[in-house]
């Protein structure tokens, strides 16, 4: 049944909206700082090198590959894609609000804003997951990028929380910054499991890897969260291996 997807236009106003609000972050910048800045400024042992960053770059061209997807006469009216429209459209706005939000310094605002737009990722992600025999378009354009999206959505959220409570002098229930970085390397690392299991989704703990080397390379002087972090990204790493080479049994 062809049916017209109401959602295409404003998926690509608003994905455009997204790429508008990044270009300004970096070529003004809004409020007169970069993301790397702010970033240092509230650093913590969960933080990572300033070149994991660079995996928005990615998740935007296969954003991109999407809304292109999406304006296909054969494909942009499949289920699959009608159904994620709205949720991508509310993904964007999240986007944009906690970038201006972070870079004006609202630290705490951003990080309800980072969760909302983690809130709607994995509504998209459980969508595109439930998809039945999907096509290779499917693979590519609609479970990849957001497997990607959603897994660094999934650290940036641990990252912005552990900034939110050293930028407020958290306590830490008398546990050291390190104990607690520990504690969120491993938290982080069952996640990625809890979350890709299930759909035999070796992409999205490789995005943990990733963070967790750039988190390893930046806390090398830090000997236990140095540690965990290269274990733990070792770990995730044979693991992605595992659901890669292990078919998902039919039911």
């Amino acid at each position: 049944m062809n049916r017209t997807n109401p959602y295409k236009w404003w998926n690509l106003l608003f994905y455009l909206g997204v790429i508008a609000v990044n270009v300004l972050s970096v070529t003004l910048p809004l409020g007169g700082r970069t993301t790397g800045e702010i970033s240092d400024r509230y650093h913590t042992y969960f933080t990572p090198a300033g070149y994991a960053f660079s995996i928005w770059s990615l998740i935007y061209v296969l954003l991109a590959g999407f809304v292109i997807y999406q304006f296909r006469t054969v494909t942009g009216s499949r289920d699959s894609v009608r159904s994620i429209g709205f949720w991508f459209v509310l993904s964007c706005v999240f986007n944009m609000g906690w970038l201006i939000l972070w870079h004006y310094l609202y630290i705490e605002l951003s990080l309800a804003l980072m969760i909302l737009l983690l809130i709607s990722l994995i509504v998209i992600y459980r969508k595109t997951r439930a998809i039945p025999n999907p096509t290779t378009g499917e693979k590519w354009l609609l479970q990849l990028p957001f497997s990607i999206y959603l897994g660094w959505i999934s650290v940036a959220t641990i990252v912005n929380v552990s900034i939110v409570l050293t930028k407020n002098d958290w306590g830490g229930f008398g546990l050291s910054g390190t104990t607690w970085a520990v504690i969120m390397l491993i938290v982080g690392a069952i996640l990625a499991v809890i979350v890709s299991f299930p759909h035999r989704d070796c992409i999205y703990p490789l995005v943990f890897v990733w963070a967790f080397i750039a988190i390893a390379l930046e806390q090398h002087e830090t000997g236990n969260v140095f540690i965990t972090a290269l274990v733990t990204a070792g770990l995730l790493l044979l693991y992605s291996i595992w659901l890669l080479l292990t078919p998902r049994r039919r039911r």
